[in-house]
C-alpha cells in the first residue's frame, strides 16, 4: 500500500532528516500552473537547508511517499478529478485505488506510517466560524491531538475562528510554539491577538524540545507557528475586509464542508488582485526552510538519547 520514492527511500536507510509536504495545496489550493511551481520550489527549499523532501498523494490506491514531476503535474492539472483525503477517507481511497490529494490531516497519517516526523504546510485547519451551528471543526486539530509529527505552518488559516481553534487545541493537549513570537500567526498576516503557548527562537532549541517530549513518552503532535515574512504580510484591516466579504459570498451561494476552505482561499485570491496568493507561496516556503532547519538540528540530537 505505500510507495516510496528512491530518494526518500535513500534517505529513510540512512536517517537523513526528511520533512513531508502535502498535496492538497497543489490539487485544491492554487491554480496551475502556480501550484505545480510552489511545489516544486517548496522540494527545492527544503533541500537547500539539509532536508530531503517528500511530497505524500495517494496514486490509484497507493501511498506514494515523494513524488516525481509527472505524478506532481497530474495533480496539478487534473484536480477535478483527485480526491481531497483526510482521514476519513483514507481507507475508501485505497480500497478504491482512487487518486488522492493528502490535506494535513492526511498527510500526518502517512508521514507517521513512513516514520517521517516532520512536515511542512501553508496553515493547519481549525474551527469554522460559525462552528457553534454548524459544529465544521477541521480534522486536522484532531490528528495533531492523536499523531506524532511536528508540523510547521503560518498559524492556522485566516479564515476560520482563531480563538476556538487555540481553545480546541488547548482541550486537545497540543503544544502550539511560536517561533520568534509571542503571539499566533494569522496566515495572511504576522501576528493575531493570541498568545501562544511556549516561545522558541531558533530551531536548535525547537528540536531539544521535541527530544524532551519523545524522552518522557508523550503522544501527539506539535504545531510549530511561523510567521509570514515581514514584506509579504497584509495590513489587517484590509485581509479581513476581504476575508469577510469572501465569507458572505460563500454563504450565500450554500458552500459548506470540504468544499469552504478551496473556495474563499479562490475568492480572496481574486479580491486581493493575486496579491495574497504570492503570500501564500511565499509563506510556505517559509515554514519548508524552518521545518528543514528543525528535521536537521533534531537528526544531529537524536543519537544522543540512544
Amino acid at each position: 500500500m505505500i510507495r516510496f520514492h528512491p530518494d526518500v527511500k535513500k534517505a529513510i536507510k540512512k536517517h537523513m532528516p526528511i520533512v513531508a509536504l502535502e498535496s492538497t495545496i497543489i490539487s485544491h489550493g492554487m491554480p496551475y500552473p502556480q501550484n505545480v511551481e510552489t511545489a516544486l520550489i517548496c522540494e527545492r527549499v527544503i533541500r537547500e537547508n539539509g532536508a530531503i523532501p517528500a511530497t505524500i498523494a495517494i496514486l490509484d490506491g497507493v501511498v506514494t511517499i515523494g513524488l516525481s514531476i509527472t505524478e506532481l503535474e497530474q495533480l496539478g492539472t487534473k484536480n477535478k478529478e483527485v480526491m481531497k483525503v483526510s482521514r476519513r477517507d483514507f481507507a475508501y481511497a485505497i480500497n478504491e485505488k482512487k487518486t488522492g490529494a493528502l490535506t494535513v490531516s492526511g498527510t500526518m497519517i502517512a508521514a507517521k506510517m513512513a516514520g517521517i516526523r516532520f512536515f511542512a504546510t501553508g496553515g493547519i485547519g481549525g474551527v469554522h466560524r460559525n462552528a457553534e451551528k454548524t459544529f465544521d471543526i477541521s480534522a486536522d486539530l484532531e490528528e495533531l491531538a492523536r499523531t506524532d509529527v511536528c508540523v510547521v505552518a503560518a498559524g492556522a488559516k485566516a479564515i476560520l475562528d482563531l480563538d476556538k481553534t487555540m481553545e480546541y487545541l488547548e482541550t486537545k493537549g497540543v503544544p502550539v510554539i511560536g517561533y520568534q513570537t509571542d503571539k499566533l500567526p494569522a496566515f495572511y498576516t504576522r501576528e493575531s491577538d493570541l498568545d501562544v503557548n511556549f516561545r522558541f527562537d531558533t530551531p536548535e532549541a525547537i528540536a531539544k524540545y521535541l527530544l524532551t517530549k519523545d524522552e518522557l513518552g508523550m503522544q501527539g503532535g506539535v504545531f510549530v507557528a511561523n510567521p509570514i515574512p515581514e514584506s509579504f504580510s497584509f495590513p489587517k484591516e484590509l485581509i479581513d475586509e476581504v476575508i469577510a466579504k469572501a465569507i458572505v459570498e460563500a454563504e450565500e451561494k450554500g458552500i459548506k464542508g470540504k468544499d469552504t476552505t478551496p473556495f474563499l482561499l479562490k475568492r480572496i485570491t481574486e479580491l486581493t488582485g493575486g496579491r495574497s496568493l504570492e503570500a501564500n507561496r511565499r509563506l510556505v516556503y517559509n515554514n519548508c526552510e524552518l521545518a528543514a532547519r528543525i528535521a536537521v538540528a533534531f537528526s544531529k540530537l537524536e543519537p544522543k538519547k540512544k
